[in-house]
């Protein structure tokens, strides 16, 4: 997983595969899910990112696990 944060345009992308998007849905306003042409989830893009939630928080890292 990969993420980038471009302060420029308050823009943050979440990679969470190296395969290459091939459209996206827009969840939320702002929030799009990139897909693969086969529905799989590579990225998450977030728009007007600051105001949605503390980007600081994409640069902490914390495993939980959910598997007993």
């Amino acid at each position: 997983m990969k993420v980038r944060y471009d302060k420029e345009t308050d823009a943050a992308y979440i990679q969470l595969s190296s395969k290459k998007p091939d459209g996206g849905v827009e969840i939320a306003e702002g929030v799009v899910l990139h897909t693969t042409r086969i529905n799989e989830i590579a990225g998450i893009e977030i728009l007007q990112a600051s105001r949605k939630f503390p980007v600081r928080n994409l640069y902490k890292l914390e495993l939980v696990s959910v598997w007993k």
